[in-house]
């Protein structure tokens, strides 16, 4: 998909650009839900898509909005960044959004306590609609926080495993992995070295690797990240130990970090054509469900595999879980409209055939549970997997925090420090990294 690379860069930007809303005052979100939704008016929507394909999906979604609301009109507004849609929350005005979404979940913490983005909780009350029972959960999940509800999930991102079925015929292997132990007997099977170097590596546990990341690993172990009080609980739960100790002797047994390092550096970049799992340089792959579609695209001389990311092998009756992330959406606290927003946005959040038109058109996964299991998708076989995923209840994401992904980033950084060898002591690295992430969070406050 040519947007995803965008999406990587936003969520990467985010909790830098999330700053700007930290004295962001935009008032109560009751104060602009005085409209009249009946009556005739315009709203401004401000989104971030900009590829061909993309800019269509939107352009079908809303029209279908109008079709079923002919007295609202939208105003779309597109390829707008996330340090765009901050600063017009902030401002506010006649030009500002109404309605926004963000390609980043991480957003989502600082737009709830900031007050940029109204509760929409009272909206979805009032509209008989359940979050619980409308979205999965992991999606229900990542689109409030400390119960504000501020978003919606707009279709989203599920992470899973692909793999080069011909590769794993010629290694004996007839199945993909479905437990950590497994998968990493297959890694090992599939890795063809080649003096000081491989011909073919099984799989890249590298943290610096493509989607390898520690919020994505962990993904598979369920981490708690937070206690009730709000605390890191990362040099508590086992389970963020148990993650961090079976990437790092998987990193060990496949030839050591510098050795997969230095391998890594000669691969392609992960959005073009010579990516190392389309190229057959590396015969499993952790990825998004937008990979099945760019490695088709490029036309490899293999058959592509697709199954569900293995787990700890004492968590095996989970296998078919996944991390998820995606697209979210909110109404601006700053709109004089906010009524005639909220239709638009329970439209495009909530109508099956809405959320169905628009996934068919950018290929992401659908962010209702009804979606999901709608005949009317279209999709390569393969992508059921993701479907799955996502409509698995012990998938998983990373819960918003009042400044972004900070937290995460600090844990990535351990991840990179303990795999290269540079922290040697993984408990007071944890402890260290937990410590940081409690004082960065009250100084975000």
């Amino acid at each position: 998909m040519p947007g995803i690379p965008r999406k990587v860069a936003f969520a990467l930007a985010t909790s830098a650009s999330l700053t700007l809303l930290a004295t962001a005052c935009t008032g109560q979100p009751s104060a602009g839900a005085q409209d009249d939704a009946s009556k005739d008016t315009t709203i401004t929507f401000w989104h971030a898509w900009s590829a061909p394909n993309e800019v269509a999906g939107v352009k079908a979604l809303i029209d279908g909005f109008e079709k079923a609301h002919p007295n609202i009109h939208v105003d779309v507004v597109g390829n707008m960044t996330d340090d765009k849609i901050n600063q017009a929350l902030r401002a506010g005005g006649s030009k500002a959004p109404d309605v926004i979404s963000s390609f980043t979940t991480n957003g989502v913490g600082k737009f709830c306590s900031s007050g940029a983005l109204v509760d929409l909780g009272p909206f979805f009350a009032k509209s008989r609609i359940d979050p619980a029972s409308t979205f999965p959960k992991a999606m229900s999940q990542y689109t409030q926080y400390d119960g504000n509800r501020c978003a919606v999930p707009l279709l989203g991102d599920a992470y899973g495993l692909y793999y080069n079925k011909t590769a794993f015929k010629a290694a004996g292997i007839t199945s993909p992995p479905k437990t950590w132990s497994e998968f990493e007997a297959d890694a090992k099977k599939l890795t063809i070295p080649r003096g000081d170097t491989f011909k073919q590596l099984g799989f890249m546990p590298d943290y610096h690797g493509w989607e390898t990341t520690t919020e994505h690993y962990m993904g598979q172990f369920g981490p708690t990240y937070f206690d009730a009080s709000g605390r890191s609980t990362i040099a508590t739960d086992p389970a963020v130990a148990d993650a961090f100790a079976l990437q790092k002797k998987l990193v060990d047994d496949l030839g050591g970090f510098k050795k997969l390092e230095r391998f890594r550096s000669g691969l392609g970049d992960e959005w073009g054509p010579k990516h190392p799992f389309q190229t057959g340089q590396v015969a499993m792959q952790l990825d998004g469900e937008w990979r099945l579609g760019m490695a088709l695209d490029a036309k490899p001389d293999f058959e592509i595999g697709v199954a569900p990311l293995p787990v700890p092998d004492d968590r095996a009756d989970q296998y078919g879980r996944g991390y998820i992330t995606g697209t979210i959406a909110g109404v601006a606290a700053t709109s004089r409209k906010q009524n005639a927003a909220w239709e638009l946005v329970k439209y495009i959040a909530t109508d099956t055939d809405a959320v169905v038109g628009f996934s068919n058109a950018i290929h992401n996964v659908p962010s209702t549970l009804e979606a999901l299991k709608s005949p009317k998708l279209k999709y390569d076989p393969r992508f059921k997997t993701f479907l799955d995923i996502a409509a698995n209840p012990d998938s998983t994401t990373s819960p918003a925090s009042i400044n972004g992904g900070v937290y995460l980033t600090t844990i990535q950084q351990l991840g990179y420090d303990y795999e290269s060898g540079k922290v040697t002591d993984l408990r007071a690295g944890l402890k260290k990294a937990a410590a940081q992430i409690d004082t960065d969070i009250a100084q975000a406050k």
